[in-house]
């Protein structure tokens, strides 16, 4: 992390990633196929209504089309550059494959440097080097993964946020499964056909930026959030009342939902669907709810 020099009062709480854009000498790459021009949507649905509110403005942005599906087997592959992503909060490695004379982008995992190999193996991996990817059932228990397939070949769509990790707990059924304990704490099945990259996502220091003033948040795209408290009865079922008012109940959202962790789902209540039966002397037995 980058601490920046209190010269203003905008600066004096500013905490920055000290990363910089780091490229091979050497290595000059044409990445105008790699992206892509990205329409701001501002948060808003097909018909022009808000659906996700607080966002809206800042800067505009290159969408970067990252390779989580990683088809290209069994080729070897060269680190050039790890670059900063606008669209995510961790960063990218653009990978050079020289035999396919062809370039991709991947998620940067920690401690990859550059000029170091990435291969994706179709069959057991002969090394288990930061950045390269392989199937689930070649994976040995307990070792750091991220960019997991839930469907095999449908591309890396679990573990993808920055400083997450994961790994295999066991397998189920002779292989058939593999067994993950995901960094919510969930444990789930995944099919052992699906793909996975060694290691864990870098950039983990993202989470302990401070922006330091409103500006920086509008740069990227934030609108500002305004407490239901200080709304009007008509704008939130918080607002209103005399004075500074907490608003006389639990948190809620602008449409009455319990928004501090409350339970919203109704419980289910459980119907006793046995039937009277008769015993051999004609008798009734009384079956009680339980």
């Amino acid at each position: 992390m980058k601490v920046i020099k209190p010269i203003n009062s905008s600066r004096r709480f500013l905490k920055q990633s000290g990363f910089k854009n780091t490229f091979l000498n050497g290595v000059f790459v044409d990445k105008k196929k790699l992206k892509t021009k990205l329409k701001g949507l501002f948060g808003r649905g097909s018909n022009g209504t808000i659906t996700v509110r607080h966002k809206g403005g800042g800067h505009k942005k290159q969408y970067r089309s990252v390779d989580f599906k990683r088809r290209v087997n069994e080729v070897k592959g060269v680190v050039c550059s790890i670059e900063y992503d606008p669209n995510r909060n961790c960063n990218l490695s653009l990978i050079h494959y020289p035999s396919i004379k062809t370039y991709k982008y991947i998620l940067s995992p920690d401690n990859l440097k550059l000029g170091s190999t990435v291969v994706n193996y179709a069959g057991k991996p002969d090394n288990y080097s930061f950045g390269s990817s392989c199937k689930l059932k070649y994976i040995p228990i307990g070792l750091y993964i991220h960019s997991l397939e839930s469907i095999p070949g449908g591309g890396a769509s679990v573990v993808r946020s920055a400083g997450l990790k994961t790994f295999i707990v066991g397998f189920y059924k002779k292989k058939e499964r593999a067994i993950i304990k995901l960094p919510s704490g969930e444990i789930k099945y995944f099919s052992y056909n699906c793909k996975a990259s060694f290691g864990t996502v870098g950039n983990k220091e993202f989470f302990n930026t401070c922006l330091g003033k409103a500006g920086r948040s509008r740069w990227l795209g934030i609108r500002p959030t305004v407490r239901g408290v200080a709304m009007n009865p008509v704008d939130h079922p918080m607002g209103g009342g005399e004075g500074k008012t907490s608003g006389g109940k639990n948190p809620v959202s602008p449409w009455n939902k319990l928004s501090k962790g409350g339970k919203t789902l109704k419980s289910k209540k459980i119907k006793n669907n046995f039937r009277k039966l008769n015993n051999r002397k004609g008798t009734k037995l009384k079956i009680k709810n339980s």
